[in-house]
């Protein structure tokens, strides 16, 4: 008894401790008819159908019996806090010469040579951000209507501050710039349609409702390509709906490509969203220096991260006619944008998973650690696109024993032939079907009906050689179970204070 009565004075502290502030939450809720029911301790913000989510605020002091209310609601699926996603910036360096290096280092002219053509302007990339000068010269002609979330108006600008230099205006040059300016720079896809959605403020900030927002608009927009520059440290279960939007944007078909982050880590360790969503459509992007090494700052993973692109020093638009370079994984991240938007000017008709292997299987290899250790090479994947050259798909992967991976060679004619460097650990059927058998790593190899053979990068069963991304096909409860014995309890704890060890399941 004595140890429960201290127990409990400890949860007594601590839930005194969580309602002192006043907090905004995001409510998921089973079926539109129940939103009606909330408690009144709480107040309703703002609605995302799409979503199914409520934005409400617990006032001071409510906080621990308005969460009792929430998790009593039968139609309550989860609750969330309402955190704050933030662009992934550098510092700016001025640069007048404008020298490219990345558009060099990715063989771009040469790509555009041979696919005899710049993109298309058929192909929709939305650079979610902290807007973008769509007036600025080297822009304007690829620019089309976006949105504004964070003022809420149909005007997604990029205003400037301390901690933003324009942040968004730089990732949609590295996109799309039209290369038709004097003294200007082009963009990896100088022929695009480029879709400014703002949710991010002048601080570079913005709120995980509105981050979810921006992404739903550019489905429903029909758009192809997304690019997200920016994400949040927060444990899984906090971005649950943030990882929905992007699972909405797979099944409307759109590759999401995402900056990796920052901080120097390994993804596979690190938890960073919607950069680990671990969806078949995101592309999640390390950057890589001019010497194809990878830059201190950049977060890397073999398990969870895909491929590298060039991201430091990177010249590109700033607002009001500027241009300057920045570094980050945030630069990365348009470069392979805008990559994919000029595979599919080539060929529509590849799905988002097919290009994400098409990429990695035309990669040039790097010492950096990604799924394929590669960083992007543009004239590669053009010319496998447009001149439909067989590659394995998937390309790289990691799984867990157990797991199945469909295998097939994409612009392959069947039937075809497959094959497992290593069956005992990948075991692969007359169909491609791969069982994963024991950790390890093998290769697959196709052969089409013309005797046309293709090979597969390191597919991984239990973790990458040399890498500890723990388990990456069951996150597990790595917190543990609920320690007071009352599963509700803990729920509702959670739901107030959910950075609490057994929350991360």
């Amino acid at each position: 008894m004595i140890k429960m009565h201290r127990a409990f004075l400890g949860l007594a502290v601590l839930l005194m401790s969580a309602q002192s502030m006043a907090a905004e939450y995001l409510v998921k809720y089973r079926s539109p008819f129940g939103i009606m029911s909330f408690s009144n301790k709480v107040q309703v913000m703002d609605q995302h159908a799409a979503g199914q989510l409520v934005k409400v605020r617990i006032p001071d002091g409510m906080k621990v019996q308005a969460m009792v209310d929430l998790f009593s609601n039968p139609n309550v699926e989860y609750v969330v806090p309402n955190v704050k996603l933030k662009a992934f910036t550098a510092p700016v360096e001025m640069n007048a010469l404008k020298e490219q290096w990345a558009i060099k280092k990715v063989q771009a002219e040469a790509a555009w040579a041979k696919a005899g053509n710049k993109g298309s302007r058929q192909v929709v990339v939305a650079v979610i951000d902290t807007g973008v000068d769509y007036k600025h010269q080297s822009l304007a002609p690829n620019m089309i209507p976006g949105y504004d979330f964070a003022r809420n108006d149909s005007d997604p600008d990029d205003t400037t501050s301390a901690q933003n230099p324009g942040h968004g205006t730089h990732c949609a040059g590295i996109v799309g710039a039209s290369g038709l300016v004097d003294g200007g720079i082009v963009g990896l896809s100088p022929e695009v349609s480029m879709m400014p959605i703002r949710f991010l403020d002048e601080r570079g900030s913005g709120d995980l409702n509105n981050g979810i927002k921006a992404i739903d608009f550019a489905i429903e927009k029909g758009v192809e390509v997304i690019s997200a520059s920016w994400g949040a440290a927060i444990p899984r279960s906090q971005a649950q709906p943030l990882i929905e939007a992007v699972q909405r944007a797979e099944k409307a078909g759109i590759v999401f490509v995402v900056a990796a982050s920052n901080d120097g880590k390994n993804n596979d360790t690190f938890e960073v969203y919607p950069a680990k969503a671990g969806l078949s459509n995101v592309i999640a992007v390390a950057a890589s220096n001019s010497n194809d090494q990878k830059p201190s700052w950049s977060n890397f993973g073999k398990a969870t991260v895909d491929v590298a692109a060039p991201g430091d020093g990177i010249m590109s638009t700033l607002p009001k006619d500027k241009y300057g370079n920045l570094s980050g994984t945030s630069m990365a991240t348009p470069l392979v944008s805008g990559l994919v938007a000029l595979i599919k000017a080539q060929d529509p008709t590849l799905k988002p998973e097919e290009i994400k292997s098409l990429i990695q299987a035309t990669g040039a290899k790097v010492a950096i650690q990604t799924a394929c250790d590669c960083r992007v090479d543009a004239l590669a994947a053009v010319e496998t696109a447009k001149e439909k050259k067989m590659f394995v798909h998937p390309n790289a992967a990691t799984v867990k024993a157990g797991d199945k991976l469909q295998f097939t060679g994409v612009y392959g004619v069947a039937p075809f032939k497959f094959a497992s460097s290593a069956a005992n650990i990948g075991e692969i059927d007359a169909n491609g079907m791969m069982t994963a058998k024991a950790d390890g790593e093998t290769v697959v190899t196709v052969t089409d009906s013309r005797g046309v053979t293709a090979q597969s990068y390191k597919i991984y069963v239990g973790k990458p050689a040399g890498n500890n991304p723990g388990d990456p096909g069951d996150p597990g409860n790595p917190g543990g179970d609920c320690p007071l014995g009352d599963e509700m309890l803990c729920q509702i704890i959670c739901g107030v204070v959910p950075d609490l060890p057994w929350c991360q399941k």
